[in-house]
């Protein structure tokens, strides 16, 4: 029903920048929160930061002031700047929409396949 795709994943070397994007298409009728976590080889997948259909922007305390959300609501997509990456940002990324595919329905979770991302030392 929905379907979301990154892209913009890759390898950078400490201190340089990359750009994630992420589409969602299929049956949408209305996104709320966008966002992206990440999840590093033996951790849990953690929040990086969402941001709300009003524009209101959340960050994890470890990427604050190196990396920005911003999203498209004509478009269906979310992006993410990564600026100033360090090592320990080496994840895989994931795309996260809560999406409601009936306007009499709650929204729910659906996600991205992933991308990753790696900075070395």
């Amino acid at each position: 029903q929905v379907q979301l795709v990154e892209s913009g994943g890759g390898l950078v070397q400490a201190g340089g920048s990359l750009r994630l994007s992420c589409v969602a298409s299929g049956t949408i009728r209305r996104i709320d929160a966008m966002g992206w976590y990440r999840q590093a080889p033996g951790k849990q997948r953690e929040l990086v930061a969402d941001i709300s259909s009003g524009g209101s922007t959340n960050y994890a305390d470890s990427v604050n002031g190196r990396f920005t959300i911003s999203r498209d609501n004509a478009k269906n997509t979310v992006d993410l700047q990564m600026n100033s990456l360090k090592p320990e940002d080496t994840a895989v990324y994931y795309c996260n929409a809560k999406v409601a595919t009936n306007p009499l329905f709650q929204s729910r979770n659906y996600w991205g396949q992933g991308t990753q991302v790696t900075a070395s030392s």
